[in-house]
């Protein structure tokens, strides 16, 4: 897969197309006076920054931020490793990280639990119910998705920089780092990316931070709380909320691409 038909899965108009299709499911489930009264509502609490709202969305920026910047520590160079380097394996290498890309976000919140809960082997690093446990297990998510991003980022770079790099005498580090250069557009999308798929999962969130108000709650986990409230109104809000968020780091990044190129 190129960098170019990767870039295309996050342009905005997919996303938009996606909003209003969710938006029929659930005028056609729900009647249309009980959805009408839902978006009057959620548009209120959102016009007049419900606190409630505003702890959990910040909550959830800070929490995938903070994940998507310990990915970035070991994926980028994993990434410039696997990219550049020409070794036995490395096709299963790709593959491997490929595959890891559709993991099931519950499935690794369960293995997850069974390794951070109080009796687990790393119950003493008291990661369970704590914002920074869900930020391991987010960065955990989404390194598959930064490192095969960042791989098909310098894998389509011009293959003469490096050599050119090399030729003028440059260290291999020194290299890496001209190759990274090249490939900003590429590993920006990673990033970007991988923090929204990090801030739209539920399953680890969930079983990580158990949604306990005021501490562990994000958006993801509170929609899923409210609804089951039938509290509409704050689900739409904090839905529409999500959306906005995923949206503008998708607009974010095709700015930064068309400066770029």
């Amino acid at each position: 897969m190129n960098y170019m038909r990767l870039r295309n899965k996050f342009k905005p108009i997919p996303l938009l197309i996606s909003f209003f299709i969710i938006v029929a499911i659930i005028i056609a489930i729900v009647s249309v006076e009980e959805f009408y009264e839902g978006i009057k509502g959620a548009i209120m609490l959102i016009i007049f920054a419900d606190p409630e709202i505003m702890e959990v969305a910040l909550r959830s920026i800070y929490i995938s931020g903070t994940a998507t910047a310990f990915a970035i520590i070991w994926s980028i160079p994993a990434g410039l490793i696997i990219g550049m380097g020409e070794f036995v394996g490395k096709s299963f290498a790709k593959g491997i990280f490929n595959a890891l890309l559709g993991i099931p976000t519950v499935a690794l919140g369960l293995v997850l639990y069974l390794l951070m809960s109080s009796s687990g082997p790393l119950g003493f690093l008291n990661l369970f119910i704590n914002p920074l446990g869900i930020a391991v297990g987010q960065a955990i998510l989404i390194t598959p998705m930064m490192i095969s991003f960042t791989i098909s980022a310098i894998e389509a770079i011009e293959p003469g920089i490096e050599d050119l790099a090399k030729t003028l005498g440059a260290s291999e580090v020194e290299t890496a780092f001209a190759v990274l250069k090249e490939s900003t557009p590429g590993v920006t999308l990673a990033i970007m990316g991988s923090f929204n798929r990090a801030i739209a999962e539920l399953g680890i969130a969930y079983m990580i931070g158990q949604n306990v108000g005021g501490s562990t709650r994000v958006l993801t986990t509170a929609i899923a709380m409210e609804t089951t409230r039938g509290e509409i109104s704050l689900s739409l809000a904090l839905a529409a909320i999500l959306l906005a968020i995923v949206l503008s780091i998708n607009l974010l990044t095709n700015l930064l691409q068309r400066r770029f190129q």
